[in-house]
């Protein structure tokens, strides 16, 4: 079993997260989560308006933050910088736990990417969404506290280590390393 990290390993390992490109990355993951719980890491997959990544189960669980429990459009995918991801999980193989259906070699930051910057992959484009994308009791499970305590602190938070939520706004394919570009850049928060 892979060993989780201490908050000072975490905060050492900052850096090298830091150091993602900001313009222009590649899509490292694809993951699928058919049903709670399980995750299958694809080579590739479709991008739907209708229903996010084609495979998921985002549409029928639905979310607590919609009155009627219906699927939030503003969390249709989650996003995460696979350098944190690298980092919190260590082993590749542990990626998909965090949740997260997008690996991306890119800054998440909210100064380089504020809600309503659009990224484009493959045949794909999608729109970074103002919901705040942080860790749950799985993630504290799967990383440890000191995990959690590392992404939703205010460093993490500013640098959305946790990853981003986004919603996809032209349907396609898309590819592990694909280029993930940022095709334009929302208005600044604060």
């Amino acid at each position: 079993m892979t060993r989780q990290l201490n908050r000072v390993e975490l905060e050492a390992g900052l850096s090298e997260v830091l150091r993602a490109p900001k313009d222009a990355g590649d899509l490292a993951m694809i993951v699928q989560r058919p049903v709670t719980g399980e995750r299958n890491a694809v080579e590739s997959g479709s991008l739907s308006v209708d229903d996010g990544l084609v495979g998921d189960n985002w549409k029928a669980r639905g979310s607590g933050m919609t009155p009627d429990r219906s699927a939030h459009p503003d969390m249709q995918l989650n996003i995460m910088n696979v350098r944190a991801a690298a980092l919190i999980a260590q082993d590749p193989r542990r990626w998909p736990l965090a949740g997260d259906q997008l690996y991306v070699d890119l800054d998440l930051s909210a100064k380089n990417l504020p809600p309503g910057s659009r990224l484009r992959m493959g045949k794909a484009i999608v729109d970074v969404t103002s919901i705040p994308h942080t860790g749950c009791r799985k993630f504290v499970q799967r990383f440890g506290r000191d995990a959690m305590e590392f992404v939703n602190s205010d460093v993490g938070r500013q640098h959305n280590l946790r990853g981003i939520n986004a919603k996809v706004v032209q349907g396609g394919e898309i590819s592990v390393n694909d280029v993930v570009v940022v095709a334009s850049r929302g208005e600044p928060v604060g």
